[in-house]
């Protein structure tokens, strides 16, 4: 989508004090050459990685043996090989920050607020170190979390990462086979879980989900029971294995952490995908990767800075929560929330803004939609003047609700509406502080990242639609698959579609401006007569109905095609009558294409969604063709699936 005029425009004053605006001083240094434009500081970043990320390591102060070369291997994916003599240590340089400035202040919705030094978080971290020592973790070992998004996560992770262990973590939500799903793949030798949390005002209790998963996850020595709710001591009395973090600590007086020295590509995150069509696959991230990637992503595409407030609306189950606890390296202050978006009421993530003076305001495209849908009106309500950047992910972001973040949160605002995944742990699209917001565009391709959009016979294209694919390697390519020694399950996850490029499941779109439209996952992606349609673009029109709270759009075979089927979660009071269905098709007929309008639209109370809060096209899609969903326990609603069998409208 284009017009005429950009949402926003960056001030003169904005582009001087953007870090970006000094990194591109220093890459022209670099490249012997002006770099006048960020097309053109891209077009650098691409065609010289070596020196691009040698660059990076350097303006971001990475604490660590860079070693003699830079990049090997370069042209082979996988097996490219980024700074493969370096050593260094992930928490040595999120622990960079000393003193009695903030590191992290937390929110657990109206029930607890708490605030940790930088000293606090470095005390913390000491003692943890030393405890996983005493229980036998070492290098390459497994730590498992199932946590709300706390500050004793954190701090588990940065211990964990610092003796050269691996972290894994998944949110409280989880069901039991959920949990056992991911971690029972990678044996872990500590569980560390939670006595319960609050959502939504209401005090959930674990104790027995914890008992169970302890029980069958027999690689687990120890489960270590954080205290949130005041229970810790009480809930580790009745698990075997089970004692209360604060007696674990006790014998273990603070000193100064230990940072194990360690190879740019060792082991230090273990993610999950989103087990929706089968068990979860468990995505190897290295700890160099991670640390290069983010410092990029966040002090150039962010403009992150130290003593910045830095928040994303995230769970300890989304790639977003290892996002932003990279934020420490740039010594910002990380401000946690842990709960419901919207209790007590849809003003919560706002109230903490105003309160906290948050500079980054990191959400979901869902939580901006359900803001606009609310009638919500924070630029009238809030003192917003500390926030520079909103970041949207999850899912695209409409061309209305870019509109309303302007309209109805803040005019003089960085957009930064964001794309990429688990997969990488990172982005291939983003934001671009120095550069105007389109409405409905993701501003640009990450630096160094060679994004592009090719047809079915692997050819570049402009001003259509086709599969986002990367064609060269980046740092946060995936170690591997946990459990694939011969690499044949991730070859066939990223590398089967077109040799030697990643193909990342994206139905994807240039636009006029250098941006980038994402048009849905390609494997959702709609096919009626063989025209390829993404669900975005049904998505984008009739959300717009003030009568429609949610929908979801899948292809149903039928008499040997594919027809559109649209679902529909309609307002308190309205039935889908012959008048809204018309309304309906009429909006996405002159909005999208008269081949987007749906065969059959369908009133339904539920959308099913993932723990991450994105709808599952393709779980509906089995269940409307009769197929088992392989793995309900990825679903933060897996009922809802039930509302989609045997719907009569479908089989005729």
């Amino acid at each position: 989508m284009s017009v005429e005029k950009p949402l926003w425009t960056p001030s003169a004053e904005r582009v001087a004090a953007a870090p970006l605006t000094a990194f591109t001083a220093a890459a022209e240094k670099r490249a012997g050459r002006r770099l006048p434009t960020y097309a053109e500081l891209h077009g650098w970043s691409v065609a010289d990685r070596s020196a691009f990320w040698d660059l990076v390591w350097d303006f971001c102060g990475v604490i660590g043996e860079k070693g003699e070369r830079l990049l090997v291997d370069g042209d082979r994916m996988p097996g490219a090989r980024f700074f493969p003599d370096a050593r260094l240590n992930f928490a040595a340089n999120l622990l960079r920050g000393r003193g009695p400035g903030e590191a992290i202040v937390f929110r657990g919705e109206d029930k607890v607020e708490r605030r940790l030094t930088w000293d606090d978080l470095a005390s913390l971290v000491s003692r943890l170190q030393q405890l996983l020592v005493s229980l036998g973790v070492g290098k390459g070992d497994r730590v498992a979390a199932m946590m709300p998004n706390m500050p004793e996560a954190v701090a588990a992770m940065l211990a964990t990462a610092s003796i050269g262990a691996v972290w894994s973590s998944c949110s409280p939500d989880f069901g039991e086979q959920g949990v056992l799903d991911r971690f029972g793949q990678i044996e872990p030798k500590v569980f560390i879980a939670p006595d319960g949390y609050w959502y939504a005002g209401k005090r959930i209790e674990v104790a027995g989900k914890i008992a169970v998963v302890a029980d069958k996850l027999a690689s687990a020595g120890k489960v270590l029971v954080v205290d949130y709710l005041g229970t810790s001591k009480e809930v580790a009395a009745g698990i075997a294995k089970a004692e209360a973090l604060e007696a674990a600590l006790a014998p273990f007086a603070v000193r100064p952490v230990a940072f194990e020295p360690l190879p740019f590509d060792h082991p230090l995150y273990i993610l999950f995908s989103s087990g929706t069509t089968g068990i979860p696959k468990c995505i190897v991230h290295s700890a160099g990767g991670a640390l290069l990637q983010h410092l990029k992503e966040h002090r150039l595409h962010s403009g992150l800075k130290a003593g910045d407030r830095f928040f994303y609306f995230t769970t300890c189950g989304w790639m977003m929560w290892n996002w932003l606890v990279s934020g420490l390296a740039s010594e910002a202050t990380l401000l946690l929330y842990d709960g419901s978006p919207f209790h007590p009421d849809g003003n919560a993530l706002f109230d903490f803004a105003q309160a906290e003076k948050m500079t980054y305001f990191g959400t979901s495209a869902k939580f901006i939609d359900s803001v606009r849908k609310a009638g919500l009106r924070p630029i009238d309500s809030h003192d917003l003047s500390s926030v520079r950047t909103i970041s949207s992910t999850g899912s695209p972001l409409s061309p209305e609700d870019f509109q309303f973040v302007y309209d109805g949160i803040k005019r003089d605002i960085h957009l930064a509406s964001i794309s990429g995944g688990t997969d990488i742990m990172g982005c291939f699209v983003l934001g671009v502080p120095t550069e105007p917001v389109w409405v409905g565009e993701i501003q640009g391709a990450g630096l160094a990242m060679a994004v592009d959009v090719w047809d079915d016979k692997g050819q570049p294209v402009r001003g259509e639609k086709g599969e986002l694919v990367c064609t060269k390697a980046f740092p946060t390519m995936p170690v591997g698959f946990w459990n694939d020694a011969d690499g044949a399950k991730y070859h066939a996850a990223y590398f089967d579609r077109f040799e030697n490029i990643w193909c990342h499941g994206d139905f994807a779109e240039w636009t006029p401006h250098g941006g980038m439209i994402i048009h849905g996952r390609s494997d959702a992606t709609l096919n009626p007569g063989g025209v390829r349609i993404g669900t975005a673009e049904i998505y984008n029109q009739v959300e717009q109905l003030p009568e429609i709270l949610e929908a979801l759009c899948i292809g149903q075979d039928w008499e040997g095609d594919v027809r559109v089927v649209l679902f529909v979660r309609l307002a308190a009071g309205i039935l889908l009558d012959e008048d809204l269905e018309k309304r309906i098709r009429a909006k996405i007929r002159t909005g999208a294409s008269p081949r987007h309008v749906p065969a059959r639209i369908v009133a339904i109370a539920d959308i099913p969604r993932t723990k991450s809060g994105k709808i599952t096209e393709l779980a509906v899609r089995d269940v409307v063709h009769g197929r088992a969903v392989k793995n309900k326990e990825a679903l933060a609603n897996p009922e809802a699936l039930d509302l989609y069998r045997d719907i009569g409208a479908l089989r005729n």
